[in-house]
């Protein structure tokens, strides 16, 4: 199997790892890790085969030095999914910063206007059902995020029981303490365990003394990215790179990837962007003059292509780029820091 089509067989809620060469003679080759096992090698009788065991103990989201070569090494994640349970007044702030913030939203409700209410507002996905029917078409995973905002603790309880039963990254309830303990005796008389009620994030959010809707959608927010921040898995390839990569019927494109990070860049080691043939993107490293810089380089690589046959034979390039100089002040740019970026044809 290709690359991309064993990346989109990964079972999500294992721990997958993908380590990439990233210069020298053996630039460009890559191993899969699959629950502390190697699943896949790009070559079974190159660099990984002699050092892949060296590979696997490596931290995650840093170049590490092995055999002599750069590797970098990352706990891979997917698209970020926060999943809203009730679609009243407080979700649609969440709905907006949430997208913002770029992750995808599903919200679940059992009244319709409700849910026509959140898909105006950017909602990606709306399910119109009853909460336990729609949760049991969920199946979570280290990168959803559950928050739970019905119109009563009858509602509250019966997606916490569901939502226990998943993987989850993050699962937090709004509510007065009365309804909090309510809920929470719920689960314990279901046989839930007592650490498991204790990771539920209740009262949700960050305590900033919030009172209007977007004030408390700002601290629930805040709250799902001190959480998110805090785990070690990188955004990996978003459903809209995958997509791309996985099309029958593409053009050769560039793959921008982020190996590490100086100062205050805005976007860490493992975040993606591809390039297209057409100039287009599909995600982003942060946006700005950095993005740019690495855009028009790949727009040159593919340009350099057109008309030659083994375009996986073309080398791996790292770019460092630098947001400190004196022309960055100049574009208004304040963020400082540098990168450096792997570019691959793919």
């Amino acid at each position: 199997m290709r690359f991309h089509e064993v990346l989109n067989e990964l079972n999500i809620n294992l721990e997958n790892r993908l380590f990439t060469v990233c210069d020298g003679a053996h630039a460009g080759e890559k191993m899969i890790v699959s629950s502390g096992e190697p699943v896949w090698m790009s070559d079974e009788e190159g660099f990984f085969a002699l050092h892949g065991s060296e590979a696997v103990s490596a931290p995650d989201g840093r170049l590490t030095e092995i055999g002599g070569e750069r590797v970098f090494a990352e706990l891979l994640g997917k698209d970020k999914e926060i999943v809203i349970c009730g679609a009243g007044h407080v979700s649609m702030p969440v709905i907006a910063i949430a997208k913002m913030m770029g992750f995808r939203v599903i919200a679940v409700d059992d009244r319709e206007s409700f849910i026509q209410n959140a898909l105006d507002r950017g909602a990606d996905e709306g399910m119109c059902m009853a909460f336990g029917e729609a949760l049991d078409k969920i199946p979570g995973g280290p990168d959803t995020y559950f928050i739970i905002v019905t119109r009563g603790h009858r509602g509250d309880a019966e997606c916490l029981l569901r939502i226990v039963k998943k993987p989850f990254a993050y699962v937090g309830m709004i509510g007065s303490r009365r309804k909090v303990a309510l809920v929470k005796q719920t689960l314990a008389d279901a046989g839930v365990p007592q650490d498991v009620i204790d990771s539920v994030h209740t009262p949700i959010g960050l305590d900033i003394g919030a009172e209007t809707p977007e004030e408390i959608a700002v601290a629930i927010m805040a709250e799902i990215i001190e959480v998110k921040n805090k785990g070690k898995r990188a955004e990996g390839f978003s459903h809209e790179i995958m997509k791309a990569l996985l099309s029958e019927e593409r053009d050769p494109a560039v793959m921008a990837t982020i190996i590490s990070k100086e100062g205050s860049a805005p976007r860490g080691a493992g975040t993606r962007m591809l390039v297209m043939h057409d100039g287009s993107i599909r995600g982003t490293i942060g946006g700005g003059c950095a993005e740019a810089t690495v855009m028009n380089y790949a727009k040159e690589a593919l340009r350099d292509l057109d008309g030659k046959e083994n375009n996986e034979a073309v080398s791996p390039v790292i770019m460092h780029v630098d947001m400190t100089g004196k022309q960055v002040e100049e574009d208004g740019m304040i963020c400082g820091g540098a990168i450096e970026v792997l570019l691959e044809i793919v």
